[in-house]
């Protein structure tokens, strides 16, 4: 047999056996999560009245009122911002270390990889928990300024925006940080080094070899900062305060508070409608920068 004409390796197993071990994941997830969504679509066609509360009927002046009232549109508006800012402000934070952890070679590289996901192990809202104790009025960094002297009243720090970014950001740059630096790390080294002897600036080749390789974990990456962003509940209802006004904890407080089931429903719907169409979007917009590269 001369070279080149030995048959193609067939796999061991066809692709219909194979497509079948789908199978069961597939219906697990259809049934644990897609027949909650289902019952939850069919509550949020129902009406509600203060003094009768649900009742049973199918109509979509759920979704209008949502859509159309201006508190509803705000709440909307600003969860979409904080979280494309937080997504943002992560990549930034993110990516120097990313690249620093990709490209460590010591034996400390295990040790950076457990501190980076050492937050990762503490719950959620006992870290926030921790910022609100550091920067409450009475916390640990007011009670240090004014000590120093460097102020002469406590500063307003929590219920602030800026205090809602800097919990989500301490919950997002583990996953953007190890996310990013797995796929840098998969990528040959001696490229960058060509780039540097061609006389490429650091800078330059980073921007012109890494980034365009690294593309889609860093796409990756800010999905999933995105979508955890935008189901935010305990950060923004903790350190952003009652006045502070995000889709979950709202969607929370009609549940339990105002009792309408219907307008929650309606709300949890629309918040994931608009989580899977900015997501859509950028996907697409990735698939289209990397087509053209």
């Amino acid at each position: 047999m001369t070279p080149g004409s030995e048959p193609a390796l067939r796999p061991l197993y066809g692709e219909r056996p194979l497509r079948l071990l789908l199978v069961p994941a597939t219906l697990l997830v259809m049934v644990v999560l897609g027949a909650p969504l289902a019952l939850l679509f069919r509550i949020s066609l129902n009406d509600f009245s203060p003094t009768t509360l649900m009742t049973e009927a199918m109509t979509i002046d759920n979704y209008r009122k949502v859509l159309t009232d201006p508190w509803y549109q705000e709440i909307l508006i600003t969860t979409v911002l904080v979280a494309l800012c937080a997504t943002l402000a992560a990549l930034v934070l993110a990516m120097p270390s990313a690249y620093a952890l990709a490209r460590m070679q010591s034996r400390w590289k295990s040790l950076c990889v457990i501190l980076t996901l050492f937050p990762l192990m503490i719950g959620g809202v006992v870290r926030t928990s921790g910022w609100m104790a550091l920067a409450g009025t009475d916390g640990a960094l007011n009670v240090t300024l004014l000590r120093l002297g460097l102020i002469g009243a406590p500063i307003q720090i929590m219920y602030t925006r800026g205090m809602v970014m800097v919990g989500l950001l301490a919950l997002a740059m583990p996953y953007m940080i190890l996310t990013i630096s797995a796929t840098i790390e998969a990528i040959p080294r001696h490229l960058e080094e060509a780039a540097l002897n061609l006389g490429a600036s650091p800078l330059i080749m980073f921007r012109r070899v890494i980034m365009p390789l690294a593309w889609p974990g860093i796409a990756t990456a800010c999905v999933l900062v995105f979508i955890m962003a935008m189901n935010a509940y305990s950060t923004p209802r903790l350190l952003g305060g009652p006045q502070f006004r995000m889709m979950s904890p709202t969607i929370y407080e009609e549940f339990t508070r105002s009792h309408n089931w219907p307008g929650g429903a309606a709300l949890a719907f629309i918040l994931l409608i608009t989580t899977i169409l900015l997501i859509a979007g950028t996907s697409l917009l990735a698939a289209s920068r990397s087509a053209r590269r």
